[in-house]
């Protein structure tokens, strides 16, 4: 942990630099002179303006606060100092990058209710046992408090760069998502500015680029935009030109309608005064012809921006390493307000970015007919995937090695090695490097430890790392990552209903979701809807989280306790009850004789990041009299013996389940119990475990003939509850069967290996004798 805060100390807004700074121990301070006051101010990169690290100005200095007992009452009371109305969220563990100086409270404890950080509970100002890895940040509601005056909110250095943005030459490629290429442009106080390419590098446009959510820059053609450039200067002079001329003309017509304006008054001085006199129009300056109404111009679609408005400079000189996760990071400078030299000698900087192969084809018009086989080329040389994540571009970080897909250790995991994961798999750099497990727990190996990479490499196998066991690390170790992706604008083209009853029209059906799209038109639905006019009583629904379960079986443990038992049907009536037996035992002779079981345990965990919970309320549980206990799922999981083709020739009647905490990891407590009528459940971190030696654990094989088989346990099967990733919920083993004894090997989930192994797996032959490699 406190080598990714290390690498993470240039994102810090440093007006000074203290080498070798190490916080110790501090003793309190003196109390300050009583006409200093309290000050705060955010800081740190990359944020927006109503984020970051909070630092107090006490004492005629300026400090940071330790993330010891920081909760959101303590958020909020520092969002009300800095003139928001209230905190959203709050940081730990210097997610802003580290402060320099004092850390000037620590332990600070607040109800809620305090009108200032001071009056607070806290170790006394200046008394911490804190380092500035531990630096606080909060996260504000972008809403002011009314007729708040900034009296104490010091603004961040005017190095800040918010947001940046590629803005196309021709407005008609502002529809096509995502916008991959355009003039840079940058927000400063909620206007949009360029930027001068004086200088300007493509190790510059790698780091724009990343940030956009784009692995790579790439070339683009320059005398387009020279030309561009040219159209556009000189339709602007000509503009200034045609200006010039009117404004002459305006003048000399001044002239003559005063003339004509005294004339006119002669002449009314000698008329009658009955007379009426009719109005001059001429005499009117506001008439003049200059100022007659403009006609409209033709709209265009394809009018360049550039011939529409003149660049307004902002920053120059940027000179970034290539690495940096952001611009912020980069040297760079700014222009001063309503400057007049600003880039005489440059243009806006323009920049092309690499589509990855999850966004080709949306907006991508010369990459959409290599998408098939690009995205296949990428399938096949996969090496590294992530997992677990509610998003695209974010979760645990997994690679292939050996065959086998195994999990990365955090020791030293840090945004450049992130960085190299993300742009690997065709996303922008990284937003922030998890550590111990955020995006869930993984099974199975652990392949790597101690990743260092300097952020140029192409691949994490480039980096240097350590080879490692589960003995030198954990998987609650794991690493995880968050990339920058493409803006796709599916925020603004979904709606999703819960009370249909201001419902107008069915849109979609039938629509079936691997669970990778990224909207749902991307899923399979009919070509016509076929429920259009039953009203609201087919309105589909959803309830949105940030996080849910994920269910994994224990595979070796299958393979470890199968085994073959001859049962008595006089004790198998429970079973026959929940159909737990194949169907020809319906016709066998009760009490008398037996069926023929395969038997197993299961041991299912949740290394999700939300605990499985049935979908059944406690009101429809069902009782059953021979177990003791209330079933909260009627379908939990699929016991089936196939060929090797996959034809069905055994299956288990799983029928109900009642879902508890057998046994849980270190720090995690059982939530759910089935005795007693108690709550239902997997807590994550925790397993239900299924021991062979109980009723429905088995398949009945009694009719299975001799032969070659692949044992397949499918967990959640029909998707009645939500999950982070259904691809592990399936596990398959190799199966040989001489009729007296059974060989069970090779058992793995189903996405842990690679393709290739699993096409041999697919074509195993069976075993030629009875010693199992």
């Amino acid at each position: 942990m406190s080598d990714l805060s290390a690498s993470l100390w240039v994102l810090c807004t440093l007006s000074a630099i203290v080498p070798g700074w190490t916080q110790q121990t501090t003793p309190p301070t003196s109390h300050p002179n009583p006409n200093s006051g309290l000050k705060f101010r955010l800081a740190g990169f990359p944020r927006k303006h109503n984020e970051g690290r909070i630092e107090v100005f006490y004492n005629q200095e300026w400090g940071t606060i330790c993330d010891d007992d920081f909760t959101m009452e303590n958020a909020h009371i520092l969002c009300r100092h800095l003139g928001f109305t209230e905190a959203t969220g709050w940081t730990h563990s210097a997610k802003y990058g580290k402060g320099i100086g004092r850390i000037w409270l620590d332990n600070v404890i607040c109800s809620g209710s305090e009108k200032s950080i001071a009056d607070c509970s806290s170790r006394g100002w200046g008394s911490t046992d804190c380092t500035h890895e531990e630096d606080a940040g909060v996260i504000c509601k972008d809403e002011r408090i009314p007729g708040y005056v900034e009296p104490n909110t010091i603004e961040t250095e005017q190095r800040q760069v918010e947001e940046v943005r590629l803005r196309p030459v021709i407005s008609s490629a502002k529809n096509r998502l995502p916008i991959h290429e355009g003039i840079l442009e940058i927000k400063y106080r909620d206007t949009w500015e360029q930027v001068c390419d004086v200088g300007w590098t493509p190790a510059n446009s790698l780091v724009v680029c990343g940030m956009l959510g784009f692995p790579s820059e790439k070339k683009f053609n320059k005398n387009f935009y020279k030309e561009v450039k040219t159209s556009a200067n000189k339709k602007r002079s000509t503009k200034v030109t045609s200006a010039a001329r009117r404004e002459v003309k305006t003048s000399a017509s001044k002239k003559r309608s005063t003339k004509v304006t005294s004339a006119a008054r002669r002449r009314v001085k000698k008329q009658t005064a009955s007379k009426r006199v009719p109005k001059m129009v001429a005499s009117n300056p506001r008439s003049s012809p200059s100022q007659e109404p403009k006609k409209k111009e033709p709209k265009n679609g394809d009018r360049l921006y550039l011939e529409r408005q003149k660049p307004s400079f902002r920053m120059h000189s940027v000179k970034c390493g290539g690495t940096e996760v952001h611009l912020s990071l980069c040297p760079l400078e700014f222009y001063k307000v309503n400057s007049t030299d600003s880039c005489q000698d440059g243009s806006p900087v323009v920049i092309s970015c690499t589509v990855g192969p999850a966004f080709v084809g949306h907006g991508a018009p010369a990459q959409a007919a290599m998408k098939k086989k690009k995205v296949s080329q990428q399938r096949r040389e996969e090496l590294i995937r992530l997992k677990g994540g509610a998003r695209p571009g974010e979760g645990r970080v997994e690679i292939l090695k050996k065959g086998e897909w195994g999990t990365v250790c955090d020791d030293r995991w840090d945004v450049q090695a992130a960085s190299v994961v993300c742009r690997q798999l065709g996303f922008g750099s990284a937003k922030e490097a998890l550590t111990g497990a955020r995006m869930g727990q993984g099974m199975g190996q652990i392949h790597m430890s101690e990743v260092r990479c300097t952020g140029k490499e192409d691949s994490l196998f480039d980096c240097q790392y350590k080879n490692i066991t589960q003995e030198d690390c954990k998987h609650s170790e794991d690493a995880s990552v968050k990339c920058n992706i493409p803006y796709m604008g599916y925020e603004n083209t979904e709606t999703w209903y819960w009370d249909s009853s201001n419902m107008t029209d069915m849109i979609m059906s039938g629509v079936r979701c691997s669970g990778t799209e990224m909207s749902l038109q991307q899923c399979t639905h009919h070509r016509a809807v076929s429920c259009k006019n039953t009203g609201s009583r087919h309105a589909a629904g959803v309830i949105c989280s940030e996080t849910a379960s994920d269910l994994i079986l224990h595979a070796p443990l299958v393979q470890e306790t199968a085994y073959i038992e001859d049962r008595p049907l006089h004790m198998l009536y429970c079973a026959a009850e929940e159909n737990c037996l194949s169907s020809s035992a319906r016709n066998a002779n009760w009490p008398y004789g037996h069926r023929r079981l395969l038997r197993f345990s299961s041991q299912i965990h949740n290394i999700g990041r939300a605990d499985f919970r049935p979908k059944a309320g406690r009101h429809s549980w069902v009782w059953h009299e021979c177990h003791g206990h209330y079933h909260s799922m009627d379908i939990f999981t699929h016991y089936d013996l196939l060929t090797s083709n996959g034809t069905k020739v055994a299956e288990g009647h799983k029928a109900s389940f009642c879902l508890e905490d057998t046994e849980c990891q270190e720090l995690v407590s059982k939530r759910y119990e089935c005795a007693n009528f108690g709550e239902q459940g997997i807590t994550v971190g925790c397993w239900d475990l299924y021991r062979h030696d109980i009723d429905c654990q088995w398949i009945d094989i009694t009719d299975v003939k001799p032969g070659n088989y692949i044992l397949q346990v499918v967990i959640n099967p029909n998707f009645e509850v939500a999950e982070s990733d259904f691809t592990n919920n399936a596990m398959k083993c190799n199966c040989k069967y001489d009729g007296h004894r059974i060989w069970i090997h090779n058992c793995h989930i189903g996405d842990a290996l690679s393709e290739e192994e699993n096409k041999k797996f697919e074509q195993y032959r069976g075993q030629l004798n009875n010693q199992i490699l």
